[in-house]
């Protein structure tokens, strides 16, 4: 006894079909997106804080550069003096 083939299966063209009808497809798509404003400005507010996360909350290199002026005698003068004070009045509103 011997077999030939068992009905219509011919496992080579139907990859061959399937192949060809997945280029015809992409040549001929025309799927799109739209993204609404309200979902960019959550990306954008998101991407945002994802950067403020990553940056460190103490910025070495400023503080490097405090302390040089506070180590020179000739920095805190009157001037200076009066210029903190004058801040530190804003802030508490006096």
């Amino acid at each position: 006894m011997k077999i030939n083939g068992i009905g219509p299966v011919d496992p080579v063209s139907n990859y061959n079909k399937a192949s060809r009808s997945g280029k015809t497809a992409a040549k001929n798509s025309s799927d799109s997106i739209s993204v609404s404003e309200e979902a960019r400005k959550t990306a954008d507010l998101f991407a945002i804080s994802e950067q403020v996360k990553a940056t460190p909350d103490v910025r070495l290199d400023r503080i490097a550069e405090i302390k040089a002026k506070l180590e020179d005698p000739n920095y805190i003068n009157d001037r200076v003096v009066e210029s903190v004070a004058d801040s530190i009045m804003d802030v508490f509103g006096i």
